[in-house]
């Protein structure tokens, strides 16, 4: 099977997460902080619920696949097809009202991301992509196909990143190089921002940290749109520092900053 054979799927899995995760969204919410002292790190039952459901589905349907999550691990990790999951990115931006959190599928062949899924259930869209093209899925309209925009210099580019507070040290001057050098900055996207490099809005998004099913999702969206994905320092985004750009070309200004 390609990757494209498991598109149908995948839309399926992000409409399953929207049925538990919606009914929560602008409610009264029990959160738990599952952070360290001094870093709120929320999670709430609607995290944990879309992910067991998400986990029922594919193993009902595919069940040779293996399946990484952040709410319940991995199982399975070194099957040929895995599935990775993360039920609400941005929960801080879902425990504040804010339709900024997206549902992240990602599907890794022989560990590398082929298919992944940004779904913001709220205002009913779903970006879904593979390397062989990304496209916008929403009720009752047809769907759009996905294209990066042209931005060589980022003099003219907008650059984002979830809280510059988030880096430290020598990252967080590397942010502020990117940053100084760019038109213009937007903040507290979350992974919105990724879908929104893909669909021509957003030019970079900078981040560092990031776990597996954060970034994983990104990669074949982008990729898929004519954008690019990778490490700060190299092609591999497997350290958690992540740099996503609509145009490839925007690759060999920035390096410098993120090197200086």
């Amino acid at each position: 099977m390609s990757p494209a054979d498991f598109e149908p799927f995948a839309l399926d899995l992000a409409t399953a997460a929207a049925e538990v995760t919606l009914p929560g969204f602008r409610q009264e919410l029990a959160v738990v902080d599952k952070g360290a002292a001094g870093a709120f790190d929320p999670v709430t039952a609607a995290d944990r619920d879309a992910e067991a459901v998400l986990r029922r589905a594919i193993a009902a349907r595919f069940p040779d696949h293996g399946v990484i999550g952040e709410e319940y691990g991995e199982d399975r990790p070194d099957a040929d097809w895995v599935w990775v999951l993360d039920p609400i990115d941005g929960t801080r931006a879902y425990v504040s009202g804010l339709p900024l959190w997206t549902t992240l599928i990602a599907l890794l062949h022989a560990g590398e991301p082929v298919l992944g899924v940004v779904a913001q259930p709220y205002l009913q869209e779903v970006f879904i992509g593979t390397t062989v093209g990304s496209r916008l899925v929403r009720p009752d309209h047809p769907d759009r196909a996905l294209q990066t925009r042209s931005c060589p210099s980022l003099a003219h580019a907008t650059v984002s990143t979830t809280d510059p507070a988030l880096f430290a040290g020598e990252e967080a001057e590397a942010w502020r190089r990117v940053r100084a050098g760019a038109r213009m900055s937007r903040l507290g996207c979350d992974a919105y921002a990724y879908a929104m490099v893909a669909a021509g809005q957003i030019d970079v998004v900078l981040e560092s940290g990031l776990k597996l099913w954060d970034w994983a999702p990104h990669k074949p969206l982008i990729e898929g749109a004519g954008g690019l994905v990778c490490g700060w320092d190299s092609l591999s985004s497997a350290d958690g520092r992540v740099l996503a750009m609509g145009d490839r070309g925007l690759r060999t200004g920035l390096l410098p900053l993120l090197r200086s």
